[in-house]
């Protein structure tokens, strides 16, 4: 048995479908835009965000990063607010933020099984951590939403590091914090690339979980353990056995 667990959040922990190209969205999030004093039409709107991502990734510092960097759409919000001469503070980007999430959103809901499997290893004497690829913003009120943000012993995710999964660098960057030995960790995550790959080049153990929105395997799978069904149910007994 481990004594630390990393998991990856969505696609293992959390089944999730957005759609931020749908028309509603850009419509609406337009709309809230003008209210705070930035109007945009629905094309340019849609241009602009892109835009401000590209230049939001490029301006990631390069001592955080190998190939991997990871960019915070916190400043996209507040950038798209700014462009049109309106003042936004750090409150308003984080409600933007949350606010364009929510509206892309079409379902967000933890898989069969995955608060027993956090509650289950804590209880067996393990501590449980995230490293998700994710957007701070969007990822830290979903996972209190979800009812599972005070599981974690702790909590590392990209958009806060600069940079993500496969990244060697990510997955160092966890266990220097929390000071976690190599051998008493496994990662957890249903990506056989970011999650599996990026932990074996890490010198970490894993399991992989073969779920709903897994990418499709096209290489080899470096994991020690596999549920190809996404049971999270067998998963606990793999990782308790």
């Amino acid at each position: 048995m481990y004594k630390n667990y990393l998991f990856d959040l969505y696609g293992t922990l959390v089944d999730i479908h957005t759609d931020e190209g749908k028309k509603s969205l850009w419509h609406s999030f337009k709309n809230l835009l003008a209210m705070y004093g930035a109007k945009y039409k629905t094309k340019e709107l849609q241009s602009k965000y892109n835009e401000l991502c590209e230049k939001a990734k490029k301006a990631v510092p390069a001592t955080k990063y190998t190939d991997e960097p990871e960019l915070e759409l916190i400043d996209v919000f507040k950038g798209l607010v700014t462009e049109k001469g309106a003042e936004c503070s750090a409150e308003l980007a984080a409600f933007l933020a949350a606010s364009f999430r929510a509206m892309s959103l079409k379902y967000i809901k933890l898989y069969d099984g995955a608060l027993d499997l956090l509650r289950s290893l804590k209880e067996a004497g393990g501590k449980v951590y995230l490293l998700s690829n994710a957007q701070s913003s969007f990822t830290k009120p979903e996972l209190k939403l979800l009812g599972i943000y005070d599981e974690f012993d702790g909590i590392v995710i990209s958009s806060d590091e600069g940079c993500k999964k496969p990244d060697v660098k990510f997955y160092q960057t966890i266990l220097k914090r929390y000071k976690l030995k190599k051998s008493e960790t496994i990662m957890i995550g249903n990506d056989y690339i970011t999650d599996i790959k990026g932990s074996h080049d890490a010198g970490l153990d894993s399991l992989y979980l073969h779920t709903n929105i897994s990418p499709e395997i096209e290489g080899e799978l470096l994991a020690d353990y596999k549920v190809m069904d996404g049971s999270l149910k067998k998963a606990k007994k793999l990782l308790l056995k």
